[in-house]
């Protein structure tokens, strides 16, 4: 039972955990809840971070795990408002941009999100190809593994026929596996849980980890992701005039994503800690990538019950996999929500997988002669991704801290701060990332003259979207000087 007094229904009424009270946690309940959060996690845990830790362990040991911890929290934070905005008003981020922004300015939210969405698809597919290859031991070339990769993912999607837990059961399964894999490859290499709690427990950051740390702290905050989690949330059916009942949902949601982002942040460990262990002031450290890692692996630990190159494999396999689905479920949500346009999941993943597949089997063709190729494809790739990330926090954040939005579940002032100082960092590691990356990359008079006019573009759009919505990056400082004000009349 839930008691929802009258007070509650008033515009003015905030404190939502005074007057709603809940039932005791329930196992029973958390199960029916249990579900979007596995299918978050493994956003997580994608081909691009796998890359990201495992050249983190090796150019910097240790060293990042610190901040890989404290960007997991960030991340579940980012995400737990998304679960939030979705269950409070029972629409999903995209749906909101285009209701609250106007038509030129949701359109170019959906262009923004469908680019990162493709380009994480790519990377999604690559880390499946290379998987194939390894798994076959080179029998199937990258662009016959690229090919399988585009196929296969309609077979999971014929599990949609038999309902979502079907699904979620099917992501449990592969999160379960992903785990076993890496903490086998954990547990063989022997870490030293010394420098272990070390790496955790003390910040440190160097010149020579800078970029690593930077796509760390990227590689959490996935552009799609944040609008996904904000949809999947709603096949529980809330309605979200019942406070009581949003409530519930809220706390078993939160509790069952903590759980989860946990698991992808122990299993994001257990990679970084086996490249510091084996390849950490190494010759080869900067050269270990998805490609040739389970060589490496292969030559530095040997063989073992079951070969760690296979087991690699095997954990690459469906850390792609289960990625590209959650890419196909994203787009569905953001293509429906920003232009009402309802496809089939089928549908939706034939027009991904067209658009990124083609450039991909055109590099697989070249891999062959030249291995930096790929690698080349994935940098632009992480700068494409990282450029779209103020486009899925600047409207989640600025939705989330409106009262009419969102009614009484509106975030309180100090988290309203906490968050836009978190956008504050993300932007500027970001403007950090792109500007070492086009310094280095861009060259000549035409070409420097158009990034300057696109970089101008761009950040012009992200101050519109800003201001737009009246949730202002000033309004937190208004907030800490009224505070200031009432502690020194008091």
């Amino acid at each position: 039972m839930y008691f929802v007094p009258y007070e509650s229904q008033t515009k003015d009424f905030q404190d939502v955990d005074t007057f709603v009270r809940l039932p005791p946690f329930s196992w029973k309940k958390m199960w029916q809840f249990t579900g979007p959060g596995l299918l978050i996690s493994v956003v997580f845990l994608d081909p691009g971070n796998i890359e990201g830790d495992l050249q983190a362990g090796a150019i910097g040991g240790y060293s990042l795990l610190w901040l890989m911890m404290w960007a997991s929290a960030v991340g579940l934070l980012i995400q737990l408002l998304s679960a939030r905005l979705g269950v409070a008003t029972g629409r999903n981020l995209a749906e909101l941009c285009k209701e609250e922004y106007p038509y030129w300015a949701g359109l170019l939210l959906w262009v923004m999100t469908e680019v990162a969405l493709i380009g994480a698809d790519m990377q999604e597919v690559i880390g499946s190809a290379i998987a194939i290859s390894i798994l076959s031991h080179g029998v199937l070339p990258l662009w016959a593994g690229v090919l399988i990769t585009a196929i296969d993912c309609f077979i999971f999607l014929f599990l949609e026929n038999y309902g979502v837990r079907k699904i979620e059961a099917v992501f449990a399964v592969f999160i379960s596996m992903m785990a076993l894999a890496f903490a086998w490859m954990f547990v063989d290499t022997k870490p030293s849980g010394k420098e272990l709690a070390i790496g955790l427990l003390v910040p440190k950051l160097s010149s020579k980890t800078i970029r690593q740390a930077v796509g760390i702290v990227g590689s959490v905050i996935t552009p799609y992701n944040v609008f996904l989690h904000s949809a999947l949330v709603q096949s529980r059916n809330i309605n979200p005039k019942e406070i009581g009942r949003v409530k519930e949902a809220l706390k078993y949601y939160s509790i069952e994503s903590s759980v989860a982002l946990l698991v992808s942040f122990a299993i994001n460990l257990f990679v970084t800690s086996v490249f510091a262990v084996g390849f950490y002031g190494s010759k080869h450290a900067s050269s270990v990538g998805l490609a040739n890692a389970g060589e490496y692996l292969q030559d530095k630990y040997g063989g073992g019950l079951i070969p760690i190159y296979y087991i690699w494999g095997i954990g690459l396999l469906v850390v792609g996999q289960s990625s590209t689905i959650t890419g196909t479920y994203a787009g569905q949500f953001i293509m429906e929500g920003f232009l009402d346009l309802p496809l089939k999941k089928w549908q939706r993943s034939l027009i991904s997988r067209s658009c990124a597949i083609v450039p991909i089997v055109i590099v697989a063709l070249v891999f062959k002669r030249s291995e930096g190729t790929l690698d080349a494809l994935n940098e632009w790739l992480n700068v494409l991704e990282s450029m779209q990330i103020p486009f899925a926090l600047i409207p989640l954040f600025t939705l989330v801290s409106k009262e009419q939005i969102m009614g009484v579940f509106k975030i309180g002032p100090a988290l309203e701060r906490v968050v836009w100082i978190v956008t504050a960092l993300v932007m500027a590691i970001n403007g950090y990332v792109l500007l070492d990356f086009f310094r280095s990359k861009i060259n000549g008079f035409l070409l420097s003259f158009l990034t300057c006019a696109g970089t101008a573009a761009y950040i012009a759009f992200m101050l519109y979207l800003i201001s737009f919505c009246g949730a202002r990056p000033y309004s937190w400082v208004r907030l800490i000087r009224s505070d200031g004000n009432e502690h020194s009349s008091n």
